[in-house]
């Protein structure tokens, strides 16, 4: 799973007991040595569906951008400004050590997604994330949806991959919800927390959430990933437009 220039066990359980901002601090320099960068692949068709479905855009915004792994994809997108906002300062000097001078600019943000600053308000016709929401409670949703909803101007897309259910007969199923009750398990003995489920972002309250927050919904299939025997499309993207 990690290359050599990844992070060694130990610096990943001293993560693990970690919050989640100190742990990211900590992997933040080894980061894109591990599984958990988002893969170019996933970029790519992204990327290729946005601007088959959407065109080019103004401003982009990257929600918990990370190291930086989506910003390229913005740069190509988007004709102004793109921002990067996460809470790790890391995670976020790895950005910028990646991403210097270039069109259009990039600046970065360090601002907990919850919370992001008004001074982000009716800036962005863009906003993306990838493979953050499982830091995120469900009841933390409504405040994260309504602060990416702010962010954008009338008109503006919210655009992020969801994958298809698992199905319990799959052994992949089996994997998640041991993880999940690992943390969980953590979380209730160690202090702090350190948010981190895969089984918490089903589609179905996803959508309610984001209709709640002023959206409209709809969603294209990623067919760079192939179908289910059923036909569904084993991940979508999720068009999410600010109406209001």
């Amino acid at each position: 799973m990690f290359s050599s220039h990844g992070p060694s066990v130990r610096e990943l359980l001293v993560q693990g007991l970690s919050s989640i901002e100190r742990g990211y601090d900590l992997l933040a320099p080894k980061f894109d040595h591990t599984p958990f960068r988002t893969p170019d692949r996933m970029l790519d068709a992204v990327e290729e569906a946005l601007a088959q479905h959407e065109g080019a855009f103004g401003a982009g915004l990257d929600v918990c951008c990370g190291t930086g792994a989506a910003i390229g994809m913005l740069r190509r997108l988007c004709r102004d400004r793109v921002t990067g906002v996460d809470l790790s300062a890391g995670m976020l000097a790895e950005a910028e050590r990646a991403y210097g001078p270039g069109s259009p600019p990039v600046d970065f943000v360090r601002a907990d997604a919850r919370a992001l600053p008004p001074a982000l308000a009716d800036t962005y016709d863009l906003a993306v994330s990838f493979g953050a929401f499982g830091h995120f409670l469900p009841s933390e949703r409504p405040a994260l949806f309504s602060g990416i909803h702010r962010s954008l101007r009338a008109g503006g897309v919210f655009a992020f991959p969801i994958g298809a259910p698992i199905p319990p007969s799959s052994p992949v199923w089996w994997v998640t919800a041991g993880f999940d009750a690992v943390m969980r398990v953590r979380n209730a003995v160690w202090r702090p927390p350190f948010v981190m489920y895969y089984r918490t972002f089903p589609f179905g309250g996803v959508r309610e959430d984001l209709r709640a927050a002023g959206f409209t919904v709809e969603t294209a299939a990623l067919e760079q990933f192939g179908r289910l025997p059923g036909g569904a499309p084993r991940w979508r993207l999720v068009l999410a437009r600010r109406t209001r």
